[in-house]
This record gives C-alpha cells, structure tokens and sequence, in this order.
C-alpha cells in the first residue's frame, strides 16, 4: 500500500500533532518504502534518505493550504498512491484533490478540532471534504462522536489513538531535574506539559485550585513546559503566561508558578520523572475540544499519575484509578483534592500502575492500527 501523506503538522515543527505524524508516517514508509510526503518547510531533515517529499512555504495559512493542493497533485500524478492521507482536517482538501488526480482512496486523521472548529469558511469548505474521505482515522470515542455528528458514515470511521514512547525508567532523572532548577528534593512538583492555549486552562487552575494545594504543601510548585502558542489555529484570547503569572499574583502565590518553557526530550523525560503528579485542567468550551489528550499518555509511561477534568476525548486517555484521576470539569475544589491526595500515595505503586496503562499505547500498536485502518479500503 503506497501512500501520500499530506501534513502541516510535521517535525520541525515542535507539539503532539506534529509528533503524531512523523509516527504516523514512519509506519507508514515502514510498511512501503515508496510512500512520500508533503509537509513543511524543513520535514526533508526528519523522514528516511531517499524518501519522496515536497515542502510547503513558511508564509500565511491560506498560502499553506494552496500550496498543500498544488504539491499535493504533482506528487500523487508523480508516484500514484493507493491512498491520500491528510494528517488532519485542515490539508483534507489537498488529499481529496491529489485523490482524484491519481484514482487513490482519500483518507484523513481528525482530532476534535477538525471537526467542530466553529469558522463559515472552515464548515463550507473544509468539512464536505472531510465527509467525502472513504477512511476516517480519528483519535478518541468523543471525536467519533463529533465526527458522526458532522455527518460522516460511522461504518468510514476506526479509532486509532496516539502513541507513546515506553521509556526505562531512570534513577538518575529526578535528582539531575530537581537540581537543575534549583528545587528541595522533599517539596511536592505539579507538571503541566504542552502549549499554553486557553482551553488548557491553567489560568483557571492556578486562580481556583493551586491556592488549596499550596495552603497544605507551602513548597509545592507548578512548573510549566511549554511555548505561548503563537501559531496554534486555536490559542484562544488572553492566553500564555502573562495570565497566568497575573492569576498567581492575584492569589498570592507567584512563587509557587514557575514557566520554565520549551524543552529538549531529555529534559521533557527528566521533568516527568522528576514530578509528583501531572495536572490537565482542560476547560469544556464551545467550539474548541481536547480531542484526546496525549500528554497525559506521555506522563503514564514515565511513571506519573495524572488528574484531569473529564471533557472532550480526556477519558480515552486518563482512567479514573488507573493512570490518575478524572474530575468533574470545573470541579476545582475535587481537582485540588485529587492532587493533595496524590501526595499521600505511594510513589512506587503510582508509577508501576501508570506505566502499566501506558503500555496499551505504544507507537508500535499505533503504527499497525494506521496501516491496518488504511489497507481495509486501499
């Protein structure tokens, strides 16, 4: 099975949608070393020698989407696919448009957002080509749900969560984190990993939930890892850390946040390792979804235990006793008590747990349910 993946979202390019898809067609080449790709400037330096690629042009999203159905023909009337790929809803045009110059199968990867972005133009253009695909890959049961409502066929959808790596746990990794940001190896650390979006909620969380936390652990800190979101379709008004550092202050505990920004996978894993729970405070808003919530996946399998609002595709990814704990969303007063309580378990008992959950989503399974998704209509 030869395919055309189309992407935006593609290393170099930093984030989980972008790792998602360097995974996705790494199976992909794997499975047929002829498939090619079209992804953005700089992805030539991320995929096989020898491998078949087109990249787009640093510049407006508009002149992105252009460019994606362009390329996107001439490498499909170039190499004839069997199947067309879009790694996401937003270069779905391109895969029906390179589909239909070559005879291939359409198909596309949906995360929430793809589905239910609330944009005229988005719903007029880009949602008849999403229904038009004959094999819909999407990443959790809520965006199965989104994308029947959408109008797509349910018998065209199979759920294919995203992966992780299954890391060795390191001895090392705490004391080298902790020591590297200058943190009591006895005070308790809270982690959020990812871009500071609003629908992450982590303003929300520090102003209605990190006061109750602090007033029984004084030395607890927040550490934040991530960008501000500058470029994300989605990062919503009054996002990054000035809100935050302002809902600190307003609480008065700004030394308890600390934003220590993009990292290195080193450091990521350190961090995880380092940490005593991973906090996911999504916030249920409309026209915007956490479609699966794959950092809390990444955390499992470094050990850490997570507490998150049960909204969107999160339960795909958090399971209430397993791997953390779900809360009710903007139930912050139970956020808090979920991650006080935390701190009184057992470190060891967590950390096997979670890793055990996070061993039912590897890369591995994730790549075969890709391939195996794909091949039942190619």
């Amino acid at each position: 099975m030869r395919t055309l993946h189309i992407t935006r979202n593609f290393p170099p390019l930093r984030g989980g949608m972008e790792r998602l898809n360097a995974k996705m067609f790494e199976a992909l080449s794997t499975h047929d070393d002829t498939s090619a790709l079209v992804g953005p400037a700089g992805s030539s330096h991320y995929v096989k020698p020898g491998t078949r690629i087109k990249e787009l042009p640093r510049g407006m999203m508009a002149a992105t989407v252009l460019a994606s159905i362009a390329k996107g023909i001439a490498m499909a009337r170039d190499m004839h696919p069997d199947v067309v790929l879009a790694g996401s809803g937003l270069t779905a045009p391109a895969a029906v448009a390179a589909a239909r110059a070559c005879g291939a199968t359409p198909a596309v990867y949906l995360h929430g957002l793809d589905v239910i972005a609330p944009s005229r133009l988005y719903r007029a253009l880009w949602l008849p080509c999403i229904r038009s695909c004959q094999r819909v890959l999407v990443n959790s049961a809520n965006t199965r749900r989104l994308a029947i409502e959408a109008g797509i066929d349910a018998w065209r959808i199979s759920i294919v969560h995203p992966g992780t790596d299954l890391p060795e746990s390191d001895p090392g990794a705490r004391a080298r984190f902790r020591a590297r940001y200058g943190l009591d190896d006895a005070s308790p650390v809270l982690l959020s990993v990812g871009r500071m979006t609003t629908r992450k909620g982590l303003a929300e969380f520090v102003a209605r939930a990190l006061p109750a936390i602090v007033a029984k652990y004084p030395k607890a800190q927040f550490l934040i890892i991530g960008d501000e979101a500058a470029d994300a379709l989605h990062r919503g008004t009054g996002a990054g850390f000035d809100r935050i550092r302002s809902a600190a202050s307003a609480a008065g505990i700004q030394d308890s946040v600390r934003w220590l920004g993009p990292c290195s996978e080193q450091e990521l894993s350190d961090a995880y390792q380092s940490a005593d729970v991973h906090v996911f405070p999504i916030r249920d808003m409309p026209g915007d979804v956490e479609g699966f919530g794959m950092v809390a996946i990444e955390a499992a399998a470094h050990g850490l235990a997570t507490v998150a609002f049960d909204v969107g595709g999160v339960s795909d990814a958090v399971m209430d006793g397993r791997n953390g704990r779900l809360i009710l969303a903007d139930d912050y007063q139970a956020f808090a008590h979920a991650v006080v309580e935390i701190f009184t378990k057992s470190t060891a008992e967590l950390a096997d747990a979670a890793r055990a959950f996070a061993a039912g989503f590897s890369w591995d399974r994730f790549g075969r349910e890709v391939v195996g998704a794909l091949e039942s209509t190619a």
